[in-house]
């Protein structure tokens, strides 16, 4: 329990909390427990409701809260509130590395990557979706694959592209950024190069930059590839790698109302697939003389670990079935999620430096193995912070009687829809 008081602290959680307003003064609102609900409420399936977030608030603090009192804290501020206490975890917590590479070569390698999350159609007009009569949210995420962190997050619209989430500048400088097809430009490679910094991406089936020299000589009758473009001439080839040199055209950004044209010169790898009988094409700023083609194919299967952190959200935390129509309630649940995420992955490192050298723990077993013990985490984190729940009978009554005085319960309905036949 306090390796997690240590990642959020009772006293930082209430101090940031009435910085933002998301409680008064007076403090009916016990913040603390609030947070370790959701956190923990979200992790285990069967609470992942409002009306289970309550529950689990009421059975952590010292007094419950009523169904309008918790509903009407679920607001615009609720949710910055919870974004920065994930970029408070994203600083503190690693997230494990799952591909063995050298990676020692650059500063930091980069992983950029971005999901589509699923909404209520009724939110429509503020996430829009890609088709018509569709809502949807788009996660981007930043994954620092070297120091084993989430560098940052952004949520969007469906329709913002990946691309434009992706700011070149002087941080690029000696890292390693690993593109899927989403970021694929070549102005975009270009300002990477002149950062001094590196990059890895996919070719586009529909790139087809000219080949201005081959970078690794063949035995016997080989096929010519100088003069020719990339595209026209892969289904011929036989060979076990592709290693030329391209030259592409693209446009400058806009200056003064115009945007001129420039080439630049990159490297292009291709690895063969041999049970598709096809290659896996790669574009890239590095060079030759320490990166083989082989290299590359396995700096990139990086990536993975942004795809399995996705999966992960999306399987075992079902991060993208939300139905509901209150922006601010998505937005809760999506940082409640990564909370979610970020927690269970502290916990996973201390029971890695717990446990015996040789014992492996497999990140979505694992994910399945703390929501399965969420609840109980929760009770013993509120005992470990001081407080004292209502007793459990207390708590039934509570949460079992009728709400609404005024909607009838089903017995209720059917007696009356009855009565004038039975009397009849």
């Amino acid at each position: 329990m306090r390796r997690l008081t240590t990642l959020f602290p009772s006293e930082f959680l209430e101090e940031h909390a009435e910085e933002l307003g998301v409680v008064e003064r007076n403090r009916t609102l016990q913040i603390p427990v609030l947070v370790w609900a959701l956190v923990f409420g979200f992790a285990a399936g069967e609470s992942r409701t409002l009306a289970g977030f309550r529950r689990s608030y009421n059975a952590t603090a010292d007094e419950p809260i009523s169904p309008g009192g918790f509903y009407q804290r679920l607001t615009p501020s609720l949710a910055t509130y919870l974004r920065d206490l994930v970029e408070r975890g994203l600083d503190e917590v690693a997230v494990p590395n799952a591909v063995d590479a050298d990676i020692d070569r650059f500063r930091d390698v980069m992983i950029a990557d971005g999901t589509v999350l699923r909404l209520h159609e009724f939110l429509s007009e503020v996430y829009e979706g890609r088709h018509e009569e569709q809502a949807g949210a788009r996660l981007h995420l930043l994954h620092n694959a070297t120091e084993q962190m989430i560098e940052r997050i952004d949520v969007t619209d469906e329709t913002a592209h990946d691309s434009t989430l992706f700011k070149t500048g002087s941080w690029l400088h000696g890292r390693l950024i690993l593109l899927d097809l989403a970021y694929f430009k070549y102005r975009r490679f270009a300002l990477i190069d002149e950062n001094d910094g590196f990059f890895v991406s996919r070719l586009k089936q529909n790139a087809n930059p000219v080949i201005t020299a081959e970078l690794r000589e063949w035995r016997g009758r080989a096929i010519p590839l100088e003069g020719k473009q990339i595209q026209d001439v892969v289904d011929d080839l036989s060979r076990q790698y592709i290693d030329v040199e391209v030259e592409a055209e693209f446009k400058r950004g806009q200056y003064e109302g115009t945007r001129s044209l420039d080439t630049k010169r990159f490297r292009v790898v291709g690895v063969r697939n041999e049970d598709a009988d096809d290659y896996h094409l790669y574009i890239t700023n590095l060079p030759r003389d320490e990166f083989l083609p082989s290299d590359l194919a396995t700096l990139y299967r990086c990536r993975w670990e942004v795809e399995t952190l996705f999966r992960e959200l999306k399987t075992q935390y079902e991060l993208d079935e939300f139905d509901t129509r209150n922006p601010a309630v998505v937005e809760i649940l999506l940082y409640a999620a990564l909370l979610s995420l970020l927690v269970s992955r502290e916990l996973l490192d201390l029971v890695t430096e717990q446990a015996d050298d040789e014992i492996v723990f497999p990140p979505e077993r694992w994910a399945a193995t703390f929501r399965s013990h969420a609840q109980l985490i929760l009770h013993e984190l509120g005992e470990y912070l001081g407080y004292s729940p209502p007793p459990l009978l207390e708590r039934l009554i509570d949460d079992a009687q009728k709400i609404h005085q005024q909607r009838p319960i089903l017995q209720e309905t059917l007696a009356t829809a009855t009565q004038p036949r039975c009397e009849g």
